[in-house]
Parts: C-alpha cells; structure tokens; sequence
C-alpha cells in the first residue's frame, strides 16, 4: 500500500488552489502523449509501415491487435501497481515505456520487431491511459472525481485533434524513424520533470489506511467476487458491447461515408464528432458527480443508437454530419462513467483493482469491434448489417446498465 499517506479533514477539492488539479493537469498531458501514440497513433503507424516495407494491411493489423489483446492483460495489474508503489513512479515507468515504444516503432525493419515495439507499447499504454489516469486522479478526488477524470481525459482527444497531425506533418519534413524518435523526446522532457515536480504523496481520502485494513482481501479475492457480482458484471458487459460498437462504428466511419456524401464532407463529419466528444466530456463534467451514473450510461447508449439509425437509414449531408455530432456527444463519457459507477457502489480500497479489471474487459472487447465490422460489411455487401448490429448492442447495453444487483461492497 501507499506509504505514509496524509490526512487533511479540511481538503477543498472545489478550490483551484487544491493540489489534486495539478495532478489533472500532469494526466492531461499523459493522456496527449497515451491516446496520440498508442490509439490514434496506430493509423499512422500502418500507413508508414505500408509504405516503406510493403507489408500487408493484416499483417500491420494483427500486430495491432495484439497490442490491444497485450495491453489488456497488463491493465488488469495497474490498480494494485499505483497502491503498491505509489503514482509518480506508476506514471514515470508509463513515460518511459510510451517513450521507448516510440523509438522501437521508428526502428522497425522486420515484421517480427514490429510485434515487439507493440508489446513495449502495450506497457507504455498501461501507463499512460485510461486504468492508470483513473487509478491516479482517484487518490486525490472523491466528490469531485467525475469532474477531475472528464478534464484529464480530454487530453485524449486533444492527442487525437491536435497530437496526430503534428505527428503526419514532422513526418512530411523529417521522416517516419526522426519523428519517431522526436516525439520520444519530447514526451520525456516535457513529462519527467512535470511528474517528479507536481505529483507526490496523495492525502488519505476517508482513511484509507483504514477502509483498507478493515478489508484485508488480496486483489486475486477482489477480481474474484466482483466477477460473481452481479453490479460489476452489468456495468462491465454494458460497457464492453457499447465499445466494441462505437470503436467498430468509428474505424468504419470515412469508409461509409465517402461514397455517400464524399471524402471532405466525411472529414467533416469524423472531425464534428470528435469536437463534440470534447465537448460533451466538458459540459458533463459539471454535473456528472450530481447524476444517477447508470441511467446518464443508458441515455448515453440509446443517444448513439438514435445516431446510429440515422446514419443508416438517411443520406442527407448535413443530417449525417448532425447525427455524428449527437453520436460524438457521448463519446468521451463512455470511458469515465465506469469508474464512477465502480466508485459509487464499491469500497474505496478496491477501486483500483475493480477499475483495472473494468478497463482490460471493454479492451479485449473493444478490441475487436473493427474486425468484426469489416468481416460483416463483407459478408453482406454494405454496412447496414453491422452497424443495425451495433445498434442492438446498444440497446442491448441500456437495459443491461439498469440491472444494479443487490448485493453491493460499498462500505464507505
């Protein structure tokens, strides 16, 4: 466990002088470097390495596949890491793992080194996204968590608007491997220092020490009873087939669009979406610690469906680019209300393993959404069949999120 945590009776987490900020600000930039180089980054990647080796689009794929499949079997440790050693050096090895993933990807010749840059890169992601941003801000905010996650994590959409094309432009001027190892260095010079300056010792939140005392479980125990827990398990399912469809719809999404309202217009549209993901990470975070977090889930939920069946069912350019932005919208949210419904209905000393577990879940799951889309636009011909699939996991997923259980572990 954390050493020595500080206990202040008097901390103010709504004052913009509480140090728990700071600490947002650091997982803001995390978060840049985390979603930039180890989600968005991923497109970039198989372009380049196309393009300079020749290699397959599914050989490049799989090896990203397995960083996901990877990365999710390294999360499910990051809670019971950050409580054992403690989030600056959580943090600092996650930089440095990112960093060194970043050079390793520059470097590749051959398929087989390909493989293991996204096996250092699956390290670099456990430490530099959602578990470990999650688990961290949790040791500084407990009524204001919601808000705190939303602000920090829309680092990572900022990774992806602003982070990606600064990435495609050095790469125009230096080259694939220069920039590569360019952006290594700046993440290590611009994050080292900030981490080992701003986050130190967490104050102890409700006693920690204690709670954790009076629940002396092993994180083995806790994954355990929360897989026959029946609260865990809707969040975590609802969850997983609510990504698994939004990642495959967004993959997908140029794909179906070009031939029906053009390339430009649906680069518009993808960009539209992603504004409104920022947008409505920012607007929830002032009231998402207020809301019933399950049923704000299922409205979220059915929210895309709608888009969804617009999408499908009418072709109008400025319709499709509308119903892109009510998808957006609830984007950005899907990844903080989990941690926030495991907050709400779990004790606080399981937190970081219970999140951790959430979190490698939905990836496995996330994981194969695009595949499973594209396999299913091919076998039928269009893009109605998944995404009409997507739609049912949707709903599927709003009832699914209702279901609370009855026997919680909230204790404090």
């Amino acid at each position: 466990m954390l050493d020595n945590p500080r206990h202040d009776a008097s901390i103010d987490e709504s004052s913009l002088r509480y140090e728990g900020w700071r600490i947002v600000a650091v997982c803001f930039l995390l978060a840049t470097f985390g979603w930039g180089l180890g989600f968005y980054g991923q497109s970039v990647y198989v372009a380049e390495l196309q393009r300079a080796h020749g290699w397959s689009a599914s050989l490049i794929s799989s090896a990203t596949t397995f960083f996901y499949l990877f990365g999710a079997l390294l999360v499910v440790f990051v809670g019971e890491a950050v409580n054992k050693y403690g989030p600056r050096l959580g943090l600092i090895v996650g930089t440095l793992a990112m960093s060194a993933a970043a050079v390793a990807i520059g470097a590749v010749r051959e398929p087989w080194q390909l493989y293991l840059a996204n096996a250092v890169l699956a390290f670099g992601w456990a430490g530099t996204s959602l578990a470990m941003i999650t688990n961290t801000i949790s040791l500084w905010f407990d009524h204001k968590r919601g808000m705190a996650i939303s602000l920090a994590l829309n680092g990572a959409s900022f990774g992806g608007i602003v982070g990606v094309p600064l990435l495609v432009t050095l790469i125009g001027h230096v080259g694939f491997a220069s920039a590569m190892f360019i952006v290594a260095g700046a993440m290590l010079v611009l994050l080292v220092p900030v981490i080992l300056i701003v986050v130190g010792r967490p104050p102890d939140l409700h006693g920690r020490r204690a709670a954790t005392k009076a629940k002396p479980q092993s994180s083995a125990q806790i994954r355990s009873q929360a897989l026959r827990d029946v609260g865990f398990l809707t969040v975590t399912i609802a969850f997983a087939l609510v990504l698994f469809a939004q990642v495959g719809f967004i993959v997908h999404l140029i794909s179906f669009l070009d031939p029906v309202i053009g390339r430009e217009r649906a680069a518009v549209a993808v960009a539209v979406l992603t504004a409104m993901a920022v947008i409505g990470r920012v607007l929830f975070s002032l009231v998402i610690d207020r809301l019933n977090q399950r049923l704000a889930s299922a409205l979220s939920f059915l929210s895309q469906a709608v888009a969804l069946l617009v999408v499908i069912n009418l072709h109008n350019d400025y319709v499709l680019i509308a119903a892109c932005a009510l998808f957006g919208f609830s984007v950005g949210n899907l990844i903080t209300l989990p941690s926030l419904i495991v907050q709400q209905e779990f004790d606080s000393a399981s937190f970081g393993v219970l999140i951790s577990l959430n979190t490698a879940i939905n990836q496995v799951t996330y994981a194969f959404g695009p595949g499973v889309v594209g396999f299913l636009r091919d076998f039928s011909g269009g893009y109605e069949l998944p995404f009409y699939l997507c739609i049912a996991l949707e709903v599927a997923a709003a009832a699914l999120i209702m279901v609370r259980g009855s026997g919680h572990a909230k204790t404090t």
